[in-house]
């Protein structure tokens, strides 16, 4: 199984970006977003965004990773 995160970016610099999410801040690789930009928010997989995501999604993936890891005992 696959689970990707989404992440706010804060900067960009090339295919480069830094991310965050809850004050934890991650370098990602950009070069699979179509101009990726500070303020997207992006679904993350091994360190690489894979998707473009609006802010309403982006909150609704978390929600469900919160269940599922209720779910899971975690």
């Amino acid at each position: 199984m696959c689970l990707a995160v989404p992440l706010k970016i804060i900067e960009v610099n090339g295919n480069k970006a830094l991310a965050e999410k809850a004050g934890v801040k991650l370098e990602i690789d950009v070069r699979f977003i179509n101009k990726a930009k500070k303020g997207d928010y992006v679904l993350v997989h091994a360190g690489f965004a894979i998707q473009r995501v609006d802010v309403d999604s982006a909150r609704e993936i978390e929600k469900a990773g919160k269940r599922l890891g209720k779910y899971l005992g975690k």
